[in-house]
């Protein structure tokens, strides 16, 4: 078959960037590794693995030699880089079968791999390394697209294959991945002689090609007359499904409503480990969740492994109304509890009974996807990227299901093969060989003022030890400057002027809807009026008290209300400045301001303890480098007061510190990182980040 055009895949081949390779077979199958890792229907994010075959000269004995480059453990196909790959000697490969002792000692294989090697910069090979080493073709791509796994993970997955592809495609039974998988390929191949490709009960696909364009293009069309057959057979039915059971609330109201709860759900989810979330209500989502078969085909668990890897054995589905309130906070927390014990229980139960002589430790029980019919669906994981991408694999897993039901019957895996998969003692190996988290890892910061200046250093610093920020400041276009370096799971943003109650709500939910919570707020908006009693207004005085002291009840505030739904504590802190503390000309307004921060933090920290939250403030002076504030009249009244030129200011607050130091805004960021990191039982306390000034020293 040869389509032209694709209904349900998108052919990416760009005929002139692939000419600007010429000859580099290994720099041509990265190209089409890229290609197909970004369309999420074909492979998920870290998921499937690609391949290609050259010949290469033997450094050894100067002989060429035929060398298989291959996706490294832990790569992705949509960034794989050559950093990414492996390059291993074909033949070494070959001849690890008079090696092979069964399935017994099948992850013993796993270290000879290395003996394998050829390129000195190899990534780490992957378990998957001999299903493509022990495949005669020169390239090769193992992929999980939702149309193909839909017909492997039907009840009669075999007989459908045989109807779509007649002899032009094997069939491989449900085995777990490793050596013996791959000599089952290489069995398939020699008594199929002619075949496309592989599907693999369960799992997902194997093509190949002579050339990298012949094997992408081979893919697609692999995966389109499945998509194509599906498509057919869903035009013959009534209902996906079975049918719609409850309607949807609005947009609005879903993303109102997940805002409310997703605190609630990660104060749950977080009992075990702080956990970090992602929201979606995605139609595919909601046509699931609100479906007649949601209470029959979401406990059957995912089939694909790198489905259930990632969302666990199975979701937690809310017995929670679309009209039930969400105001009385314990009312809500009763209702969803005795379902999360369940949960809990049914983890544990399922741990006990599958578990091996030498299986690693139970992980932690809590569900990593909880649907909520009619609104959505939740995901929670360590990090933003993890939570995200286990919704973006239930999303894949629901889209299986879908084609299963469609032509067929969906079959889950038995429970004891998901476990042998979920507590793989290489899974867990990979798991111990992860890089320590950081600092601030799983927590979530909302920062005012972070579009320059102070606010700008504390965000980037929260980021670099390992939180997730909500950047929030009045212009926008600094806002995105400010997150122009961060990928999308690090860093957003929301317009906020702190002294509208609104706007620093929709901050919240903010956070709410992007990570699940909030359990840092940074309120580092400010600006600076230096005038005399005589010529301060009252507009001054209101703009000051309204930025700095209305803005900080209200960040408090609403910050207090999520992280009392939350459960898990939290930390506000004040930027407030050594002018509250000492008394200077030409400073009525600002200095009254910065001294009624400091005691609201005192108030906040005595009235928070009892929740957990501590409350401080850092005070900072002359920061004049990098800082907005010091920007057109603000400096030129704090010249005018010391009788010195504007120019001069930096050296002058330098001068007049006892360390004689400049105060940068990166020295207010460490500041707030301590009492963060380290000082986690502080409370009501001030910190000057000054060089230090006598007449400031907290007494």
């Amino acid at each position: 078959m040869n389509i032209q055009t694709f209904q349900h895949v998108n052919n990416l081949w760009d005929p002139t960037k692939a000419a600007s390779f010429g000859d580099d077979e290994v720099a041509l199958f990265l190209y089409r590794s890229n290609l197909l890792g970004t369309d999420l229907r074909i492979t998920n994010f870290g998921g499937g693995n690609t391949s290609c075959k050259t010949i290469e000269m033997d450094p050894l004995s100067g002989e060429d030699t035929e060398v298989m480059w291959v996706k490294g453990s832990g790569g992705d196909l949509g960034t794989l880089t050559r950093a990414g790959i492996a390059g291993l000697y074909s033949s070494r490969l070959r001849a690890l079968k008079s090696r092979y002792r069964g399935l017994a000692f099948e992850d013993k294989m796993v270290d000879l791999f290395y003996h394998c090697i050829y390129d000195r910069e190899s990534r780490a090979p992957s378990i998957d390394t001999p299903l493509h080493g022990l495949l005669p073709f020169k390239h090769i791509d193992h992929l999980h697209p939702d149309a193909v796994i839909a017909i492997a993970a039907a009840k009669d997955g075999e007989a459908i294959t045989k109807k779509i592809w007649g002899n032009n495609m094997g069939w491989v039974p449900w085995q777990r991945p490793g050596f013996d998988l791959g000599l089952q390929l290489e069995k398939c191949v020699e008594e199929n002689p002619g075949i496309r490709g592989i599907v693999l009960g369960g799992h997902g696909l194997f093509t190949w090609g002579e050339t990298s364009l012949d094997c992408y293009m081979n893919s697609l069309e692999v995966i389109e007359m499945a998509a194509e057959y599906i498509a057919e057979k869903e035009g013959e039915q009534k209902a996906v499904f079975g049918g719609q059971k409850i309607q949807s609330l609005e947009k609005n109201e879903r993303i109102s409503r997940a805002a409310k709860l997703a605190p609630i759900l990660r104060g749950m989810c977080s009992s075990h480990n702080r956990m970090i979330g992602h929201f979606t209500d995605d139609e595919r989502v909601l046509e699931f969740i609100n479906s007649n078969d949601l209470a029959r085909l979401a406990p059957l668990g995912t089939s694909c492994p790198d489905h259930f890897l990632r969302t666990k054995i199975q979701p937690l589905i809310l017995n929670l109304s679309i009209d039930e309130s969400l105001s009385n906070i314990e009312n809500v927390k009763s209702k969803l509890e005795p379902a999360f014990k369940k949960y809990r229980k049914e983890y544990t139960e399922y741990y006990e009974e599958c578990k091996r002589e030498n299986s690693p430790p139970m992980r932690d029980p809590h569900p990593v996807v909880i649907l909520y019919p009619g609104v959505g669906m939740f995901t929670f994981a360590k990090n933003k990227q993890t939570a995200r991408v286990a919704s973006e694999f239930y999303i894949n897993a629901i889209n299986v299901m879908r084609g299963a039901e469609t032509i067929s019957e969906y079959t889950a895996l038995s429970r004891q093969e998901a476990f042998d998969i979920e507590y793989w003692l290489l899974e867990e190996a990979k798991l111990q060989r992860l890089p320590k988290e950081l600092p601030l890892s799983r927590q979530v910061a909302v920062v005012s003022g972070a579009g320059g200046g102070i606010g700008k250093a504390i965000a980037e610093r929260l980021i670099a030890e390992g939180a997730n920020v909500v950047f929030t400041d009045v212009a926008e276009d600094r806002l995105q400057e400010a997150l122009s370096h961060y990928k999308k799971d690090q860093a957003t943003y929301v317009v906020c002027n702190v002294t509208d109650e609104d706007a620093v709500l929709g901050a919240m939910e903010k956070a709410c809807l992007e990570y699940g919570g909030v359990d840092i707020v940074v309120h580092s908006a400010g600006l600076a009026i230096s005038k005399p009693l005589a010529e301060t207004t009252i507009e001054d005085w209101n703009k000051l008290h309204d930025v700095m002291v209305k803005g900080q009840f209200h960040l408090a505030k609403k910050a207090a209300e999520v992280m009392r739904k939350q459960s898990l504590g939290g930390n506000i802190v004040n930027i407030a400045s050594k002018n509250g503390l000492v008394a200077g000309p030409n400073n009525i307004g600002y200095g009254t301001a910065k001294a009624a921060q400091q005691h609201m933090t005192r108030l906040l920290a005595s009235e928070l303890a009892k929740d957990k939250i501590r409350v401080n403030a850092i005070n900072p002076d002359g920061v004049i480098v990098g800082s907005k504030i010091w920007e057109g009249a603000w400096a030129e009244g704090r010249a005018k007061a010391h009788g010195i030129s504007v120019e001069d200011l930096p050296q002058h607050y330098a001068k007049r510190n006892l360390l004689n130091e400049m105060i940068l805004p990166e020295d207010i960021a460490n500041a707030v990182f301590v009492l963060l990191a380290f000082l986690n039982k502080s409370t009501g306390n001030m910190i000057n980040v000054d060089g230090g000034m006598a007449n400031a020293f907290v007494r």
